[in-house]
């Protein structure tokens, strides 16, 4: 399925595809291919998890700090993939972020994930991020009380509902944003491994179509959020009753009932009615919340450049040759 995505970018093969899908931190060799407003092929809207390239360039590039002792190299290997990405074609692009990672879901469960224990030097990026994003032309929804993955579902919603939009393309290997994908028109996208899902491949890999990906969740369980999931539920399991009956609040309290051939049914049957209150608890904890006022306008999306201040930013983080290539980029896109 990736390189059916890939074939829609000017580069393509295994040279070109890191490159399209802005993989890795390296900055962009110089002189790279002339993209302006006549830029051929459909609109395609891409929506990044800033909050999971903070996590993985930080705990996957080499540490920096500036002079004042700062600790910045995650930063800067966002901002590179963001105009990596922009330099290969892309032309509408936001990004989300967790501008705290507590959000309304620790009230509901508190083991839910919470910045306990991560390291400050990672913490105090955050809001980094989010400035050097801003200033370089890049829309970024900064979320408090919903989280990133709330902002990229309701941002994808708002955007397929746009009838100039091609495609929709969220960027973030997160299992719970499984539940935006659309056929072909949204998918997800995990740029670390180079694969794209579309509906079909979702199914593929749960066993469950996009709309019981919460209810998958729930049964299962989420390590990464914070919650376990019921007992005795495997992921074979819950894909073989999901895909029959759909949601939880389907399935049948008596494993009599069941149509499903499932091992261990009577011990599954048992404990989904005994802990039917809490599966849907985490079904809720699961179901991203939509908010399509987050994009009123699709265009707002589009990249025009950095903005005056993103100099001193780039000076700020010793990163000044990001400048350059911007500049360049936005020079070559209004050309």
């Amino acid at each position: 399925m990736v390189d059916g995505l890939l074939r829609q970018y000017p580069q393509a093969g295994r040279a070109g595809r890191d490159q399209a899908l802005g993989l890795g931190v390296d900055p962009p060799a110089t002189g790279g291919q002339r993209v302006g407003p006549g830029y051929p092929g459909p609109m395609r809207v891409f929506l990044v998890d800033g909050t999971y390239e903070l996590f993985r360039h930080y705990y996957g590039v080499p540490p920096h700090r500036t002079a004042e002792g700062a600790e910045v190299a995650a930063t800067r290997g966002v901002l590179w993939s963001m105009l990596r990405l922009v330099e290969q074609g892309v032309t509408h692009l936001g990004v989300a972020t967790d501008h705290v990672i507590e959000s309304f879901r620790n009230r509901l469960w508190p083991a839910y994930k919470s910045s306990a224990g991560l390291d400050p030097q990672l913490l105090g990026q955050f809001g980094l991020l989010e400035v050097a994003l801003e200033a370089m032309g890049v829309v970024v929804w900064p979320m408090v009380e919903l989280e990133a993955d709330d902002a990229l579902a309701g941002a994808a919603a708002a955007a397929a509902d746009d009838p100039r939009v091609e495609q929709v393309v969220i960027c973030t290997p997160d299992k719970d944003l499984g539940q935006c994908v659309r056929g072909g028109r949204v998918v997800q996208l995990d740029r670390r491994n180079r694969v794209v899902y579309d509906e079909a491949g979702v199914t593929a890999k749960f066993g469950v179509a996009p709309a019981s990906i919460p209810d998958y969740l729930a049964l299962v369980g989420d390590s990464a959020d914070g919650y376990p999931g019921l007992p005795g539920w495997g992921a074979r399991s819950a894909a073989a009753v999901l895909a029959h009956y759909g949601t939880i609040e389907a399935i049948p309290d008596t494993p009599g009932q069941w149509v499903v051939a499932v091992r261990s049914r009577p011990a599954l049957a048992a404990t989904l009615r005994d802990q039917r209150r809490l599966a849907m608890l985490f079904k809720d904890l699961a179901t991203l919340r939509v908010d399509r006022s987050l994009l009123p306008e699709v265009e707002r999306l589009r990249w025009a450049g950095p903005t005056p201040l993103f100099g001193e930013v780039c000076q700020r983080i010793d990163a000044r040759s990001l400048a350059t290539a911007a500049d360049r980029v936005a020079r070559q896109r209004r050309a």
